[in-house]
């Protein structure tokens, strides 16, 4: 019986200098992809993926349309060296973007233009803080928030791993969770370096405004059933994709739950397609036993065709 395999696509946070220019000169289809998004969006995401500056990588507004070009290139190179279909697609966050175009929810120009509108708003809502917390128990994590409600609003952002969730809303009660989540035994409390609080209440606004421009997009029912953020559930409507792609904006990131569904389901072999390997590292905090390869430049690239052939799932060649 064949394994089930299932593709992934990284979030904000993976992205690197550099990231897809050998993609690029290697593989027509990945070249395309790139040549496409400078033309759509009107400036060189080629540029800004191969030469930075890293400091305007960073930017929101640049790092979503930049991270989700490099990780459609990634898939359409490994697409012309494999035939292979996936049970599921999921995207953490923007990578959600990737796994409905994968899918087929979106064309290639239509993904383009949603991903930078949702960057353009998101990166202008400022205000608001976030924390990766580390091997926090849901107890202490259930009791801190509670506890720092009281100085503000604080919720969880993502839930990224059984050992690490990521807090997000108002400053000052974003830290006093910290401050209580250390006393109660979590390991480590990490401030991230955003430019708001994304998946919070503040970015309600954003939700409101992208619903109006979601109104107005093609989108189709999807090939494959994508497992999306906001309830780690099989979505296959383009009905639901337009309800809950600006929902995705201010609400958790249930990942944790989206890796033990498809793994519930049967998927064995997780592919992370797009830069660096934040996703494989999750996964072995959430589901050890399965395995995970990685697409995010030519040799691995080349790695993963070859171990997914061994799998007998890779057709080509």
């Amino acid at each position: 019986m064949t394994k089930k395999i299932a593709f992934l696509f990284p979030g904000q946070g993976s992205q690197a200098v550099g990231m897809g220019k050998d993609l690029y000169e290697m593989s027509e289809s990945a070249k395309q992809v790139f040549d496409t998004a400078d033309k759509v969006l009107g400036k060189s995401i080629t540029t800004m993926c191969f030469e930075g500056p890293e400091e305007a990588l960073k930017q929101t507004v640049n790092t979503q349309p930049s991270i989700v070009t490099m990780s459609i290139a990634a898939l359409e190179a490994l697409r012309d060296n494999c035939d292979v279909i996936p049970e599921y697609v999921a995207g953490h966050s923007l990578g959600e973007y990737c796994a409905m175009y994968a899918s087929g929810v979106m064309s290639l120009e239509n993904t383009l233009k949603a991903i930078q509108k949702r960057a353009d708003l998101m990166g202008a809502t400022k205000g608001g803080a976030m924390s990766a917390v580390l091997n926090a128990s849901e107890e202490a994590l259930k009791e801190a928030l509670k506890e720092a409600s009281e100085v503000g609003y604080v919720d969880v952002a993502n839930y990224n791993s059984p050992a690490q969730v990521v807090i997000t809303g108002d400053e000052s009660a974003v830290a006093k969770a910290g401050e209580l989540l250390i006393a109660k035994g979590a390991r480590r409390v990490v401030p991230l370096p955003v430019s708001g609080a994304f998946h919070s209440k503040f970015m309600e606004s954003a939700g409101k405004e992208f619903e109006s421009f979601v109104s107005n997009l093609q989108l189709n029912d999807a090939s494959v059933p994508v497992i999306t953020n906001v309830d780690a559930q099989a979505t296959i409507s383009a009905n639901d994709f337009r309800s809950k792609m600006p929902k995705q904006i201010y609400s958790s990131v249930h990942w944790t739950q989206t890796i033990q569904k498809m793994v519930a389901d049967g998927v064995e072999i997780f592919v992370e397609i797009g830069p660096g390997k934040v996703l494989a590292g999750l996964n072995k905090k959430i589901a050890p036993e399965s395995k995970v390869f990685n697409v995010f430049d030519k040799a691995s690239l080349d790695a993963t065709v070859e171990s997914l052939k061994e799998e007998l799932l890779c057709l080509k060649n």
